[in-house]
């Protein structure tokens, strides 16, 4: 106990120090970050990402819209495929990849877009789930087909493989090792420091608990987590999704129910506010600056990076089910993009739109974002004991998320390592440490690089996709309705 004490007093002295230092972070540097997010996720990306749907979608003849309802039905049963000794069920990798992007992109990240981008940028997330739906099943289609297996034997897949083992030559390499390298910054940022620094947000904001506390024990836990592999992971998020997924979706409903009178204002402000964000200004909503692009812009950014479509990380998960039909396993794959944009990132919206609060966001009496506008939703409804509930919410999102990308950077890394895994091991403490640092380091520099290194991740994986997309279209096509199987 004394150790500890001991070790926790360490780890809380040196942080203020680092916290203190970075405090100091020239603006010159900070705005650097921001100039590249915003290059980052200018108009090319959102037409890459968004045409890329629209053009997978026409291609299968409409197949993941008409397939949507058979598909979720696939998954609550798990697809038929059972756990083999060379991978984990389909409904145990949908849980771990549900874990992955159902997160603080469905709490935090909802109120920051409506914010940023007013409350018509839900309309365009939901939008962008849906045109999102033909990126998800191409992409974890492919990454089941084109998988391998690591010096254990064990599956590995992932668009870094099939870059290399379906486009070959120097092209698919580059592009691999490039979409690899992204993903093992992707999985230090979006995937851990993001979630780590919302923790520590919400413990402080509720209980005032120190950061760095929260990060030494995010830390421990998530070691100890990792350090048992795909299994380990899996069995956790296999139980912990269901039941956070059920508990967040209660409380927002909760919510909406209290407001229910202002519900129809507030969704038919949304929709007019995607097209005329100035046009829903006051009441519900406060005060609009923003103009059609910007709403487009956060709910498109947003969406994506809570539901990953296009991103192509999820096919690493899709590719450790067990499990000899690649385009089931897409479908499976497809319906985390539904279940966490259109219905848990709208529960949320709905909730800050009803409850009046986004009203109080950039006020003169104090500006509140994220957490705090999360805070405000729900008290309006539970009141101060709500604390616990919200901040019960946003961990456990934001631990399964850290746990579930630890996998996906790990065959990243792996990848890059020739396959060998002798070498995991640094990974996954190192994985770890970044917990810690993610608590303790300013916000506007942590989600910044994830967004940057999100829509880099993006490039090489669209590029594999589009490249193969006439043979993938055709599989998915010949295929047929999942009603029929």
């Amino acid at each position: 106990m004394y150790l500890a004490g001991s070790f926790t007093y360490v780890f809380m002295s040196a942080s203020a120090g680092v916290r203190s230092g970075l405090c100091t972070i020239s603006d010159g540097l900070l705005s650097a970050v921001k100039y590249l997010d915003d290059l980052v996720w200018g108009p090319w990306m959102l037409l890459l990402l968004l045409g890329t749907g629209i053009y997978l979608t026409l291609r299968m003849g409409f197949l993941p819209l008409k397939n949507l309802k058979a598909a979720l039905k696939l998954a609550v049963s798990g697809g038929g495929a059972g756990k083999g000794k060379e991978g984990i069920s389909s409904f145990s990798s949908l849980m771990t990849e549900l874990a992955i992007t159902i997160g603080t992109g469905n709490i935090l990240g909802v109120a920051t877009a409506m914010v940023l981008g007013g409350p018509g940028a839900l309309f365009w997330m939901i939008v962008t789930s849906f045109i999102g739906l033909a990126t998800k099943l191409a992409e974890s289609t492919l990454s089941v087909k084109y998988r391998s297996c690591n010096e254990r034997g064990e599956p590995a897949g992932g668009p870094m493989y099939t870059c290399v083992r379906a486009l070959g030559g120097k092209t698919g390499r580059f592009l691999g090792c490039a979409f690899a390298l992204l993903a093992v910054f992707s999985s230090l940022g979006m995937g851990n420091m993001t979630q780590s620094n919302s923790i520590a947000d919400a413990l402080w904001h509720s209980f005032q608990i120190p950061r760095a506390k929260t990060g030494l024990w995010v830390a421990v836990l998530t070691i100890l987590v990792v350090l048992g592999g795909i299994r380990t992971i899996s069995g956790v998020t296999r139980f912990l999704v269901p039941a956070m997924g059920l508990l967040y979706l209660l409380g927002s409903l909760g919510v909406i129910l209290t407001h229910i009178g202002n519900l129809p204002g507030a969704a038919a402000g949304i929709i007019a506010a995607a097209i005329s964000p100035s046009a829903v200004s006051g009441g519900l909503f406060g005060t609009v600056t923003v103009n059609a692009f910007q709403s487009l812009r956060w709910g498109a950014a947003r969406g994506i990076f809570s539901n990953e479509a296009g991103l192509g990380a999820a096919g690493i998960t899709a590719a450790a089910a067990a499990t000899d039909d690649p385009v089931g396993q897409g479908y499976i794959s497809m319906t985390g993009v539904f279940l966490d944009t259109a219905v848990m990132c709208t529960v949320t919206g709905l909730s800050l739109a009803s409850s009046g609060v986004l009203g109080l966001a950039g006020t003169a009496d104090g500006s509140i974002s994220g957490t705090g506008l999360i805070l405000a939703a729900f008290r309006s409804t539970f009141g101060k004991s709500t604390d616990l509930f919200v901040s019960t919410c946003i961990t456990l999102f934001a631990f399964a998320t850290i746990i579930g990308w630890a996998y996906q950077g790990e065959r990243a890394f792996e990848f890059l390592m020739g396959g060998r895994t002798r070498n995991n091991i640094w990974y996954r403490f190192g994985y770890g440490l970044t917990a810690f640092f993610g608590c303790i380091f300013p916000l506007e520099a942590v989600w910044g690089f994830s967004d940057v290194c999100n829509g880099l991740m993006a490039v090489p994986n669209l590029i594999c996709v589009l490249a193969l997309s006439e043979k993938v279209c055709r599989e998915i096509r010949e295929y047929g309705l999942l009603s029929k199987k």
